[in-house]
């Protein structure tokens, strides 16, 4: 039990999963789930007994048991105890102080990734301001390779979305040839198939496959298809590159998405059989979001937001190319309004980033939702300057197929622009070399390639 005493009131708090929950910032999920403070009272003094709390008590008072759940057996299992002595002697407090500071850079926060808990991490993200997340994500670089390289200093890449509501590959093939016009997918081509089987997935896969070959395109593909089915398609030699998977921080949500850390495991081998990606093993990609685990009734009484970085422990298992958070696309039951999304998708890069993910963010919110483009401008602005590592590219920033509304292909060329960062170095260069893009005075001009246009008659 855990106690502070705020004016003349105690406030008591039984578990750390309760004081984790009660310290966080508002969220309708968590009020939803019962347990979220009481009071703008109660919520600081649980950040103000969060702050004092010894960083060793998170390895003793576990949020899921151990016995209970295979993720808390994962990141128990790889805790670097070593690397964790240069800091056991911290508070919550003492580690969000530490992680702003200059001497607290990329190179040591890297070296903290395993000494680190996600329990730990969500903990000192409840301490901060926006600004705070910012600072310290900012001077984080996660670099990934496949045939684009991701996460580079003053980079900035982006998956193209070309979704369709039939899977029409004409249809597909345009929104493609138009995101990839504007300098979009750099990161990869990723494609949610409206009808999820083997032959709609074949079919996109080898769609988007042909089309990058034609043009030698350096970048990835991928069908958002359950790994079960692309596993089978690479036992039927398709050509895939990035396997796909949703994930969730306990073991009860990954059931409920049908996987476990066995088969993200084939996964990950089954991809790795292929040998597509000639310079890692960096293969898997991995979407995650705060109320996963509400949703199916698999959050064990733990607060969404550190459930959401629990899920963050699976993801760098697999040493994955991409990572991002469907930030606002799970609805306004979990994530209200404009702020709460704002705030969430902060975390989720902060938090990832600090333990060691590639992370990207999908900017969006569902039509029920009290958030408009506005909020969404505000964020990718902030995550922008946080150092995001990759952004969604959708027609209209509106997916016709999901019905959702995300960022648009314009977004990235105004991130770009207003932050002075470039895509991928390869992608660069293919852009240049077809005259997508034009480098003059330091600015990148955008004409149509007629290469591109006369695809699409």
């Amino acid at each position: 039990m855990y106690k502070s005493i705020l004016g003349h009131k105690t406030y008591t708090f039984a578990n750390l999963k309760e004081l984790l929950a009660k310290a966080s910032p508002a969220k309708s999920g968590d009020a939803l789930a019962g347990l979220i403070a009481s009071s703008l009272e109660e919520r600081v003094a649980a950040k103000m007994t969060l702050a004092e709390l010894p960083l060793k008590v998170f390895l003793e008072d576990l949020v899921i048991p151990y016995e209970e759940d295979e993720v808390t057996r994962l990141i128990i299992d790889f805790h670097d105890k070593s690397s964790f002595l240069t800091i056991s002697h911290m508070t919550v407090a003492d580690l969000r102080d530490y992680l702003l500071t200059e001497e607290c850079d990329s190179t040591v926060i890297h070296s903290l990734k395993y000494a680190l808990t996600p329990e730990m991490v969500s903990a000192v993200s409840k301490l901060m301001r926006n600004q705070d997340l910012i600072q310290v994500a900012s001077k984080i670089q996660i670099v990934t390779q496949f045939r684009t390289t991701v996460g580079l200093q003053d980079r900035f890449s982006t998956r193209l979305q070309p979704n369709h509501p039939s899977d029409n590959p004409k249809g597909i093939l345009a929104s493609t040839i138009d995101g990839l016009s504007y300098a979009n997918g750099d990161a990869m081509i990723g494609i949610n198939p409206a009808t999820d089987n083997i032959e709609t997935a074949r079919k996109l896969l080898n769609l988007t496959d042909e089309l990058r070959n034609k043009y030698n395109i350096p970048t990835q593909s991928c069908i958002l298809t359950h790994i079960t089915n692309t596993i089978e398609l690479i036992q039927l030699g398709e050509p895939v590159d990035l396997v796909f998977q949703s994930i969730g921080g306990t073991e009860k949500v990954n059931k409920s998405f049908g996987v476990n850390l066995s088969l993200l495991q084939e996964g990950w081998d089954a991809g790795l059989s292929l040998k597509r990606n000639q310079t890692s093993k960096q293969l898997m990609y991995f979407e995650t979001g705060q109320g996963s685990a509400l949703s199916a009734n698999a959050h064990h009484g733990v607060d969404q937001q550190t459930c959401e970085v629990r899920a963050y422990a699976v993801a760098r298992k697999f040493d994955p190319f991409l990572v991002n958070t469907v930030v606002g696309f799970i609805g306004p039951e979990y994530l209200y309004n404009g702020k709460q999304i704002t705030r969430a998708g902060l975390e989720d890069h902060f938090c990832a980033k600090v333990l060691g993910l590639p992370m990207g963010c999908d900017i969006c919110y569902t039509n029920h939702a009290d958030a408009d483009q506005d909020d969404m401008d505000n964020l990718l602005s902030l995550l922008g300057l946080a150092g995001c590592n990759f952004i969604m590219g959708i027609p209209g920033a509106d997916d016709i197929m999901l019905n959702y509304q995300s960022t648009s292909f314009h977004d990235a060329l105004y991130l770009r622009k207003i932050l002075n960062k470039k895509p991928a170095p390869e992608f660069e260069s293919w852009l240049e070399k077809m005259g997508i893009y034009k480098q003059e005075n330091g600015i990148l001009s955008n004409p149509k390639s007629p290469l591109l246009v006369e695809e699409l008659s």
